[in-house]
């Protein structure tokens, strides 16, 4: 099997309408953001680099706190297939990676760190920059043999292509490694940092085959002036913004998962500890 995944028990009315409204390719993407405090969150990056000598970023921060939202609302960790919401019992995290080539142009890849609710946040950290080194490297053989193999496909299929894959991958839930392709590649919530390109904000755009129901954009940390109390005051502040499938999470849900992140990076020490 590709995945561990179970149906969901049931589907109340609002979303059985939109199941049946919505019909891939059609687009069922929803946004929302919110604006996150980063004083104590950057602070807390600068003591965890000079206490371990580990490499820690918002970026971690923001996979692992939404790894850490899935696992207190399981509802929002979901796929679907065979036109219904279907759990899954495992969390994983994909980040955007930026992989340069040799031509000076760039490319967006994929890191993916599976079981991302059960590691620490150190933990999570080391995985992740070893997972990104080895991408960026260019020495993860099943993405690179996957990319070469997608450069082959003719642009007049590749959309049929990646259907029929999707298909295979997760409605049929059959696992490829056999072929050489990664089993769950994609996971159950993607990650681009946005503030690295010197972005503010932005809505990333579903991409459909890989059955991904939740994005995360975290902007770059801007100074501008907040209320404390009854005066004006200098503070950071990151916007974060979210796409996510309006067939299988609900605004409300949402929510929830967006203000747990949010408040993981408002007060790091409660989250993860000193």
């Amino acid at each position: 099997m590709n995945l561990s995944l179970h149906p969901v028990s049931s589907a109340g009315p609002l979303r059985r309408l939109t199941l049946g409204a919505h019909k891939s390719p059609r687009d069922p993407s929803a946004y929302a953001s919110l604006e996150v405090r980063m004083e104590r969150a950057l602070a807390y990056v600068e003591a965890f680099r000079s206490r371990s000598g580990q490499r820690l970023t918002v970026t971690h921060l923001v996979a692992k706190a939404a790894a850490d939202a899935l696992r207190r609302y399981p509802e929002a960790n979901v796929l679907l297939r065979w036109n219904r919401p279907w759990l899954r019992k495992h969390v994983s995290v994909c980040v955007l990676v930026v992989q340069p080539e040799h031509l000076g142009r760039v490319d967006l890849t994929t890191a993916t760190i599976h079981e991302a609710d059960t590691l620490s946040l150190q933990g999570f950290a080391a995985e992740l920059e070893e997972r990104v080194r080895r991408v960026r490297e260019r020495r993860d053989a099943v993405i690179e043999r996957g990319k070469r193999r997608s450069s082959l496909v003719p642009g007049l299929v590749l959309n049929a292509v990646l259907r029929l894959l999707s298909f295979v991958w997760f409605t049929l839930n059959v696992d490829l490694q056999w072929v050489g392709m990664p089993k769950d590649p994609f996971g159950s919530v993607a990650v681009s940092n946005v503030g690295s390109l010197g972005l503010e904000r932005a809505y990333l755009a579903m991409v459909p085959y890989t059955r991904v129901a939740f994005y995360l954009a975290p902007g770059a940390v801007r100074e501008v002036p907040v209320l404390e109390g009854d005066a004006l005051v200098p503070g950071k502040v990151m916007a974060l913004s979210c796409t996510f499938d309006a067939r299988l999470i609900d605004p409300e849900l949402a929510s929830r998962v967006l203000h747990h992140i949010g408040a993981a990076l408002e007060d790091p020490e409660a989250a993860w500890g000193a």
